[in-house]
């Protein structure tokens, strides 16, 4: 396949009938360790996939109407089973980022979009702010050219109050890190419905990117996905 700007508007252009967005690529070094393309052989570049905001609820929750039984991890079966589609119909081969062994998707994403975590590991977008996903990969055994990821002033940089970690009730988020236990344990208890209805409370204190913010009732799935409720 010869990649020219048309073709990377028509893979734009089938992700787009589930509000899927391209999140930008990137070129494996020579020297790097690739992971496998369609034919086995080394990939030679990479397009990752994702949404921003909830744009892509109401086709997951469509097609999650129509299964006739129940679905262990839904959200990750929809997305492989479109980006799939995108996938053959391109001539690629589609990774997730549950794949396993786990490969290295938020490395991929800094380097294709050119961002930086938050304090509470999500990467911060200049747009999208906390509220954005990558859903998949699209790795290809051609060399796909793309423009060098413009590099912004990273949000959380400029951010003096970081209310990101003070609203946790138990602290999860510091500069140790996550604390999953202690979150895990407020979310199943008896305090913690605010968090199973409404998301993470330090992640809803973000400033930015709000007009992206997830509804409550997608928040919640998170949650209860998270939590294994």
């Amino acid at each position: 396949m010869i990649f020219s700007r048309g073709t990377i508007e028509g893979i734009a252009a089938a992700l787009a009938a589930d509000s899927l967005i391209l999140r930008g690529g990137f070129r494996f070094a020579g020297d790097e360790a690739a992971p496998e393309g369609l034919s086995g052989a080394p990939a030679k570049s990479a397009l990752l996939v994702g949404q921003a905001g909830a744009a892509p609820w109401p086709h997951f929750q469509r097609w999650l109407e129509g299964q006739s039984q129940a679905i262990a991890n839904p959200l990750d079966t929809w997305s492989r089973a479109v980006i799939g589609a995108v996938a053959q119909e391109f001539g690629a081969r589609m990774v997730s980022p549950s794949d396993r062994p786990y490969l290295p998707f938020q490395q991929w994403a800094m380097r294709a979009e050119g961002l930086k975590p938050s304090p509470l590991g999500i990467l911060m977008h200049p747009q999208y702010g906390l509220w954005h996903a990558y859903r998949g990969a699209l790795l290809f055994e051609e060399e796909i050219f793309l423009p060098e990821p413009h590099q912004t002033i990273h949000l959380c940089d400029t951010c003096a109050d970081k209310p990101c970690l003070k609203s946790c009730p138990v602290d999860a988020y510091s500069e140790q890190g996550f604390g999953h236990q202690a979150c895990l344990g407020h979310v199943r208890g008896p305090r913690g419905e605010p968090c199973r209805a409404g998301g993470c409370l330090d992640r809803n204190a973000c400033p930015y990117g709000a007009a992206y913010r997830y509804p409550p009732e997608v928040q919640a799935f998170h949650m209860a996905a998270f939590a294994r409720l």
